[in-house]
């Protein structure tokens, strides 16, 4: 986005806020980094976030899942109005999850972990009591994302020097393809939780809500490619706050998991790698602090641990795993020469 175009969003966001709060924006900043479309707004005597992005649709979806979802979860943003196109939610803290996972110890990192998780499960459960089941769009929900999903498997071949992996995609399919009966916040990843001066861990950026199975939020959480605990530890987690009021059979419930985890963690690596072509590997810091996809080599390879992990799990991605070590040990190869 161009620097005028960024101007003008700011400029609208600030004069919205003031006609809407009736006090003026002292001061502004941005948690996401300037081309981001959200702004902390620092008024007298608290700070609000302004939100006003380039899909309006979003921006009303983002609100209408807050305004519900609010009714029954502390672990969100409140939504404080919606004026014309631009949102304001309550600011929850500056403290960004995928940066405080960093600089915790293990035992920081495994309480924070739950947090986010039982978190999660909580939302999901408020979201059963309000009516956005019968409103938001269903995702993933044709046979050709389902397909493309899948088939994404490929981009594992050239780490093996073949051209197609092979396992039995119709039954990947068959598992992968999920009515929408449950409330996903899409886009779990740690940088979209924060946490405020009370230590309490809130998640934001809901524009992307909509519904599937319910087991994918966890997936964006655990295939995060900068989240620093170890895919064992997190599958724990997972399955000590288990939901039993969820509808789902638990074994049932963490066999998809696996399936899914194992996809998305193909879809971050070719994420991954399309940006580090075009923009060459990235410091850790840089990625950290704005939020970024994880254009590092050690980011790579703990993905590929990731998708090797889940793959085993079950019969119809263990074939995968051979590949996920192959495409590891090109991105540990390219640490060690970085580190030589």
């Amino acid at each position: 986005m161009s620097k005028s175009k960024k101007n003008k969003r700011l400029a609208i966001i600030v004069q919205t806020a003031e006609r809407f709060f009736q006090e003026p924006v002292l001061s502004v900043t941005a948690p996401g980094g300037k081309g981001r479309s959200s702004y902390r707004l620092n008024l007298a005597h608290r700070s609000v976030i302004g939100t006003l992005r380039p899909n309006f649709r979003r921006t009303h979806l983002e609100a209408h899942v807050l305004e519900h979802l609010g009714q029954y979860s502390n672990d969100i943003p409140q939504c404080l109005g919606l004026v014309e196109n631009v949102l304001f939610q309550s600011d929850v803290g500056e403290k960004r999850l995928n940066l405080e996972m960093q600089r915790a110890d293990l035992s920081g990192k495994v309480s924070l972990a739950n947090q986010a998780v039982a978190g999660i499960y909580r939302y999901q459960s408020a979201a059963r009591r309000t009516r956005l089941h019968e409103r938001l769009p269903h995702l993933g929900a044709t046979p050709q994302w389902v397909a493309k999903f899948v088939n994404s498997a490929d981009a594992l071949a050239p780490y093996s020097d073949l051209e197609t992996v092979s396992f039995d995609r119709a039954a990947a399919c068959e598992i992968i393809t999920q009515p929408g009966r449950q409330f996903l916040k899409w886009d779990s990843r740690s940088g979209n939780a924060a946490i405020d001066a009370r230590q309490k861990l809130r998640w934001f950026d809901f524009e992307y809500a909509g519904l599937r199975h319910g087991a994918e939020d966890f997936a964006w959480l655990i295939g995060d490619e900068s989240w620093p605990l170890p895919a064992q530890t997190m599958l724990d987690i997972v399955q000590d706050n288990f939901d039993n009021n969820n509808g789902y059979n638990k074994e049932e419930y963490f066999e998809y998991l696996s399936v899914y985890v194992t996809f998305h963690s193909i879809q971050r690596l070719k994420l991954i790698i399309k940006e580090a072509k075009k923009r060459g590997w990235l410091s850790r810091k840089r990625v950290l602090k704005y939020d970024d996809a994880g254009v590092h080599p050690q980011f790579a390879a703990h993905i590929c641990s990731v998708g090797r992990f889940f793959a085993q799990r079950h019969t119809v991605t263990a074939p995968l795993t051979a590949h996920f070590n192959a495409a590891h040990r090109v991105f540990s190869n390219i640490l060690a020469q970085a580190a030589a």
